[in-house]
C-alpha cells in the first residue's frame, strides 16, 4: 500500500479522491441481458438429460402441430356466420389460459418469480420491460401467435381489417403475457409458500376437471342449436379482455369504425390495467418483508388453532367410536390426510372427479352407473399405503411385533378410507339417482358400489404389502422414485383389474336379474354387494396381516428411498 502524502493535519479538509475504476454509464437495456438469459434457462433446462430434451421436443413439436390445426381451423371459417364468435371465445380462452399458467408452471420456471432479482440493482420500470421482452421468447408465444394469426384472417375482410388485424395480434400476444407475468407476480408469495406447493399438487385435479369441462363444451356444440348458443354467448365474450381487439377487426370490416376504436381503446386500458398491476406487484416485492422475516410471535400459535375442525374430527371420531390402536391408526391418518399436501391433494382428486364424472352423466343424460367411478377413483387410494409414508414408516414398523398389531394397523388405514368413501359414494349415488329420474336403480347402483369398492380395498391393502413403490418427498409432481415407474403401472391397472374381477358375482346377480326378467328384485343386489364388499375387505386384511408382519424391513427399505 503506497501513500500519495503525509496525512492531513487535524481539521484539514479531505483530499478527493480518484474513483477505483469507471462508472459505467447509465441508461444502458438491460433487456438484451435478459432475453440471453431466458434463453440459457431453456439451454441448461434441456441439458439436464437426453430424456428430458427428447421430451421438449416432442412436447413442441405436438404444440405446433396443434397450433396450426387450430389456425387452419380458424381460417377455415373465414366468411362463416359463426366465425365472429368463434374468434372472440378463442380469444377468451387464450387470455384465461395464460392467466392460470403461472398456478401450474411456477416451480418449473424461475423467470416466473422476481423475487430472485430483488437483490439486483433494477428499477420497475425497466426491469417490466425485460421481463415482458423475455417472455416473448418461448413455445407458448409462439402457440399464441399461430393461433391468434389464424382467427384474424378468419375476421378481417377489407384493407382497412387487415391494417387493424396486424396490431392487434401484437396487443392479443402483449395482453396474455402481461397478464401472466402480473398474475404470477401478484401471486409469488404464495406460490412460493406452503400453500402454494399445495396448489400445484392440485394441478392434476384442474386438468381433470378441465377436460370433464371441454367434454361438456364439445358435446354442447354437436348437439342442436349448440352453434347458435355460442354465438349469443360470445355477444358477452367479446367485451371480455382481450376479446375487444379481436372484436375490432370484424368491426372495421364492417365499416363500423367508431365502434372498432372504441373496442381498441378499451383493449388498450385493460392492458394498461394490468400493467399498472404487475407494477404495484412488483414494487411491493422490491420493499415488502418476505414472510419469513416476520416476528414469529406475530404467527398464531397453539395446536388447536392449526388443526381446526378436521383435527377434532380425527381426535373424536376415530378414537372414540372405534377405540384401541385401530382407532388410533385412524386418527393418524386422519391427521396425515388433512396436512400432508400429496394425500390432500389425492384425496381432492378422488372426491373431485368422482363426482364430476356422475355430474357429466346428469347433463348428457346418461347412465346411473357412471357413479361407479366415485367408488373406483376413491378405493384407489387404498394402493401404496406406506409409499406416502416415506423413511418415517420406520415409526410404524417399530411398533408391530405380531400379527394381531399388522391386522389392526391395515384395518385402521382401511377403515379410515372406508368412512370417508362410503357416505360419500352414497350422496352422489342418490342424488344422480334423483336427478336422472332412476330411483328404481338406485339399490343396484349402490350395491356394486360397495362391492367394488371392498374389492379395491382388499386388493389395495394386498398391493401395499406385496408391491410398495417409495414416493418422491422432494418432488411434487412425481408420483414415485426414478426406477419405480412399472410398480405404478402394476398398481394402477393391474388394482384397477382385480378389483373389478373379484366384483364380477355382484355384477353378475345385477345382470342375471335383468335379463331374467326379475327387475323388481334388483334391490337385493344392495345388501348382497355390502356384505359382499365387507367380506372381501376383511378376508383381505386377514390374508395380508402375516405378510405384513414378514415384509416390514423390504417395505421401510423401499419407501425410504423417496
Amino acid at each position: 500500500m503506497t501513500a500519495s502524502g503525509p496525512p492531513p493535519f487535524p481539521g484539514a479538509a479531505p483530499a478527493p479522491l480518484a474513483p477505483a475504476a469507471p462508472v459505467p454509464a447509465r441508461g444502458g437495456s438491460i433487456t438484451p441481458v435478459f432475453v440471453r438469459l431466458k434463453l440459457a434457462v431453456i439451454r441448461n433446462g434441456l441439458r439436464q438429460s437426453r430424456g428430458r430434451t427428447a421430451g421438449w421436443a416432442v412436447g413442441v413439436a405436438f404444440a405446433m402441430l396443434y397450433a396450426l390445426g387450430l389456425g387452419a381451423g380458424m381460417i377455415a371459417l373465414r366468411g362463416s356466420h359463426y366465425a365472429p364468435a368463434a374468434t372472440v371465445t378463442l380469444a377468451v380462452v387464450l387470455g384465461l389460459g395464460w392467466a392460470v399458467m403461472p398456478l401450474f408452471f411456477f416451480g418449473g420456471d424461475d423467470t416466473l418469480d422476481p423475487t430472485r432479482l430483488s437483490m439486483l440493482p433494477l428499477r420497475p420500470r425497466p426491469l417490466m420491460t425485460a421481463l415482458l421482452t423475455s417472455s416473448l421468447v418461448g413455445v407458448g408465444p409462439l402457440f399464441t401467435l399461430l393461433v391468434s394469426t389464424g382467427a384474424m384472417i378468419a375476421v378481417a375482410h377489407g384493407a382497412a381489417a387487415t391494417a387493424v388485424a396486424v396490431p392487434v395480434v401484437a396487443l392479443l400476444l402483449l395482453t396474455c403475457v402481461a397478464l401472466s407475468r402480473a398474475v404470477a407476480a401478484a401471486n409469488t408469495r404464495l406460490l412460493t409458500s406452503r400453500r402454494g406447493r399445495d396448489l400445484a399438487l392440485l394441478s392434476g385435479l384442474f386438468v381433470a376437471v378441465g377436460a370433464q369441462l371441454v367434454n361438456l363444451g364439445v358435446s354442447s356444440l354437436s348437439s342442436d342449436g349448440g352453434l347458435h348458443r355460442v354465438t349469443s354467448i360470445a355477444s358477452v365474450l367479446r367485451w371480455i379482455p382481450p376479446a375487444p381487439a379481436v372484436d375490432a377487426v370484424r368491426s372495421t370490416g364492417r365499416g363500423a369504425y367508431g365502434l372498432a376504436a372504441v373496442q381498441l381503446l378499451y383493449a388498450l386500458a385493460a392492458l394498461a390495467v394490468i400493467l399498472r398491476w404487475w407494477y404495484r406487484s412488483l414494487v411491493r416485492l422490491m420493499v415488502s418483508p418476505d414472510a419469513s422475516t416476520l416476528q414469529a410471535a406475530d404467527v398464531p400459535t397453539g395446536g388447536a388453532a392449526r388443526s381446526g375442525w378436521p383435527g377434532r374430527v380425527a381426535g373424536l371420531f376415530p378414537a372414540r367410536l372405534v377405540g384401541g390402536r385401530t382407532g388410533t391408526v385412524m386418527e393418524r391418518q386422519f391427521h396425515y390426510l388433512w396436512r400432508d399436501p400429496r394425500s390432500r391433494a389425492a384425496l381432492a382428486t378422488g372426491l373431485a372427479v368422482g363426482l364430476l364424472l356422475p355430474l357429466v352423466a346428469v347433463v348428457q343424460h346418461g347412465t346411473v352407473y357412471q357413479c361407479l367411478w366415485a367408488a373406483g377413483l376413491l378405493g384407489m387410494q387404498m394402493y401404496n399405503q406406506f409409499g406416502t409414508d416415506g423413511s418415517a414408516f420406520w415409526t410404524v414398523a417399530a411398533t408391530i411385533s405380531t400379527r394381531r398389531d399388522a391386522a389392526l394397523e391395515l384395518r385402521g388405514r382401511a377403515l379410515t378410507l372406508v368412512g370417508i368413501a362410503v357416505p360419500y359414494v352414497t350422496v352422489v349415488t342418490v342424488g344422480a339417482a334423483l336427478l336422472l329420474g332412476r330411483l328404481d336403480a338406485l339399490a343396484e347402483t349402490l350395491g356394486l358400489s360397495f362391492a367394488f369398492l371392498g374389492a379395491l380395498t382388499g386388493t389395495g391393502t394386498y398391493a401395499s404389502v406385496r408391491f410398495p413403490y417409495a414416493v418422491p418427498q422432494q418432488n411434487a409432481f412425481g408420483n414415485a422414485a426414478p426406477g419405480q415407474g412399472g410398480l405404478v403401472a402394476l398398481n394402477v391397472f393391474g388394482g384397477t383389474l382385480s378389483g373389478a374381477v373379484f366384483c364380477l358375482p355382484v355384477l353378475a346377480l345385477s345382470v342375471l336379474l335383468h335379463h331374467t326378467g326379475h327387475q323388481g328384485l334388483s334391490w337385493t343386489v344392495l345388501p348382497v354387494g355390502v356384505v359382499y364388499g365387507t367380506a372381501v375387505g376383511a378376508a383381505a386384511l386377514r390374508f395380508t396381516a402375516p405378510r405384513l408382519l414378514d415384509r416390514l424391513p423390504e417395505i421401510l427399505a423401499v419407501v425410504g428411498k423417496g
